[in-house]
């Protein structure tokens, strides 16, 4: 059931800030390839090997690796070898300008 309210909540946000949401083709990863691709560092760089004592040590876990490291220092060879808090510093000081 919260899964519904959640969804149903996300769909009225998304349709009250004219944003339209897209689905994937089933079963073809190469609709959602750069999520695919987040999900193996996820999986190879943060969690593999690990053992958790409950989901919320794994969420914790993931959540620290996404904001201390993986947004803040890892360098991702899509944006120029820059991390995501790197270019978004640089985009923001162009509009600036």
């Amino acid at each position: 059931m919260e899964f519904n309210i959640v969804a149903w909540f996300w769909h009225l946000l998304n349709k009250n800030k004219n944003i339209q949401q897209s689905m994937s083709r089933k079963a073809n990863c190469w609709d959602n390839a750069v999520a695919e691709s987040f999900f193996k560092t996820i999986k190879s760089e943060c969690i593999k090997n690990q053992i958790f004592e409950d989901i919320y040590e794994a969420k914790k876990h993931i959540f620290d690796y996404i904001e201390r490291w993986y947004n803040t220092h890892r360098k991702h060879s899509s944006i120029g070898f820059m991390s995501p808090l790197q270019k978004n510093k640089l985009l923001t000081n162009r509009l600036d300008v």
